[in-house]
């Protein structure tokens, strides 16, 4: 079988079917990309870049549909280029968001297209206007009107799609629900789990074990998307009521969603501005962006992890974390709740009350042997929901054998 993917950063969310693919004798898989030092075995990379970006003079309703277009006719031209070189694919897949996807079959208008579909936006219900420091402005139901452009002219053009939780699959019209899957990416609960004498050591010195009281917090980038803010305020709190907890924060400076910080700093930097006082920095740590494996192991020695979010898409980190056994303090939104349920495999708060945040963490810390049994609920929701080898992974190859042969998915 031949298959092509597409993803503006490879391997994005097809790292785990993509391994699996090429692996498999017989198999080609192709992956179009823009650069990066990612490499997967048996796995031919085809990048492309952008010829240009969007021009300032364009109007800023449509920026990112520009970017969209440029970045789905950059594809085009790789696939031209691929099918003149004598490839041609049983099915290709590859993300819906950037416009990647969107003139794949006018190269190959037989082959099934199965494209992801990630977000479809609203002005209400979802990110926008849920925090009320970010309050709604009246260019904002046109621009998102206009930014779901992309969503639509991307269905339009795919035989098929997939969403990743059921929360973010309601966000799309009937008439898409209709051909959109709901399959998550899944987790390696073979890898992904807990390690009883796991420990780590900070660029302090000091090592930390499951013994110790860590509390945990994890985000691609320290934003307000993901709580950030909500977690520091709520800090100088936790550390008076724990003394002996330390607080081991992940993420870089950038801003994956939503706006940018104000003056050109980034959200940690404002943040340790506003409450930097009242934080222990000797217990405090900043990690920055680490490697998987310490990801990993960071995960296995928390005693409590927090994921807070807006609605919005969820991370793999929090998903990860309930695999490895966490204790996972999350907020009261979508699509949290469609995997939480409170204190049966987790605890939940309102994503804005501190206090109550700091009230979880102290109960989760001060009576860890009743967090147990919602800790090993954590892991077996994930192994029976989301496993990439019983679950998520077979769902994924019958979707595209479905697809390959002709077949409308169930």
């Amino acid at each position: 079988m031949n298959y092509l993917f597409v993803h503006q950063n490879f391997p994005g969310q097809y790292q785990h079917i993509v391994q699996h693919l090429a692996a498999q004798p017989g198999n080609r898989v192709v992956f179009i990309s823009q650069e990066n030092p990612v490499q997967i075995p048996n796995v031919e990379r085809v990048v492309y870049q952008p010829f240009r970006t969007p021009r300032p003079t364009t109007h800023h309703y449509i920026q990112e549909l520009e970017q969209a277009v440029v970045f789905g006719q950059s594809v085009f031209e790789a696939c031209r280029k691929l099918k003149n070189d004598g490839f041609r694919p049983d099915i290709m897949i590859g993300h819906n968001g950037w416009g990647e996807t969107l003139y794949m079959k006018d190269v190959w208008p037989d082959v099934p297209l199965l494209a992801y579909f990630e977000f479809f936006y609203h002005l209400h219900g979802a990110d926008i206007g849920f925090d009320p420091s970010l309050p709604v402005t009246p260019n904002d139901g046109p621009r998102v009107r206009t930014k779901n452009v992309i969503n639509t002219l991307g269905f339009a053009a795919a035989d098929w799609g997939q969403a990743p939780t059921r929360w973010q699959w309601s966000l799309y019209p009937d008439y898409m629900r209709a051909r959109i899957s709901v399959i998550h990416e899944g987790v390696d609960t073979a890898i992904v789990r807990p390690e009883p004498e796991a420990w780590i050591r900070l660029p302090n010195g000091t090592t930390l074990t499951p013994r110790d009281e860590v509390i945990t917090y994890v985000a691609r980038n320290l934003e307000p998307y993901r709580g950030f803010h909500v977690f520091m305020r709520a800090l100088p709190g936790i550390l008076k009521r724990r003394p002996r907890a330390q607080v081991l924060i992940v993420g870089g400076d950038e801003v994956s969603y939503g706006q940018q910080a104000p003056d050109g700093r980034s959200f940690r930097e404002i943040m340790l501005e506003e409450v930097g006082r009242g934080i222990d920095r000797e217990r405090v740590h900043f990690l920055g962006k680490v490697p998987y494996g310490t990801f990993l192991t960071l995960l296995r020695v928390s005693s409590a992890h927090i994921y807070l979010t807006y609605p919005f898409v969820l991370s793999w980190s929090f998903l990860e974390a309930m695999a490895t056994g966490c204790l996972v303090i999350g907020s009261a939104t979508a699509p949290v709740q469609e995997v939480i349920r409170d204190r049966e495999n987790g605890l939940l708060v309102d994503f804005f009350d501190g206090a109550a945040l700091a009230d979880r963490i102290d109960e989760a810390l001060s009576h860890p042997d009743r967090m147990q049994d919602i800790r090993e609920r954590a892991r077996r929701t994930v192994v029976e929901n989301y496993d990439l080898h019983t679950v998520t992974l077979p769902r994924h190859m019958a979707l595209m054998d479905d697809l390959v042969n002709g077949r409308t998915p169930r």
